[in-house]
């Protein structure tokens, strides 16, 4: 048996054990090319195609596995604070108006609120929160489907 099936042998359990040590599936495309590379070297194939088959296997699953660890780890952030309200449909409680400040409902919570155009939003109406100031969110009437 020729020495580079116990080389790539020897190379696809390191890179294959170093995945599994590591996280991002960066080692183990070249763990799966070099377990190929061995099987090529075990059926006697020369160092030129142990070498190609390697480079090319490696560069495909290297792209494979970007392309799903990218899809698996990069989930949307999570809204924390006061991010979480803002874009959120709210409830007018008492008129949202020029003149003074009203209150609306967004989940089970109250919070003081202003028009961002200044006009009269009357109780019941369905609001979007566009910001927050303080302790106070601005808002504008939500679009319903009738319009």
């Amino acid at each position: 048996m020729d020495v580079w099936v116990w080389v790539w042998v020897v190379l696809t359990a390191v890179l294959v054990v170093g995945e599994l040590l590591t996280a991002g599936f960066f080692l183990l495309p070249f763990g799966i090319g070099a377990a190929v590379a061995a099987v090529l070297a075990f059926v006697g194939a020369g160092n030129g195609w142990q070498w190609a088959a390697f480079l090319a296997v490696s560069v495909v699953a290297l792209f494979g596995f970007r392309r799903f660890a990218e899809r698996i780890s990069h989930e949307p952030p999570e809204k924390v604070g006061i991010d979480r309200v803002l874009g959120k449909i709210a409830t007018v409680v008492d008129t949202v108006g020029a003149e003074h400040t009203g209150h609306v409902r967004i989940d089970r919570e109250q919070w003081r609120a202003d028009s961002t155009d200044g006009s009269e939003i009357p109780a019941g109406a369905r609001v979007v929160v566009e910001k927050v100031v303080g302790t106070r969110v601005l808002v504008r009437p939500a679009v319903t489907e009738e319009e």
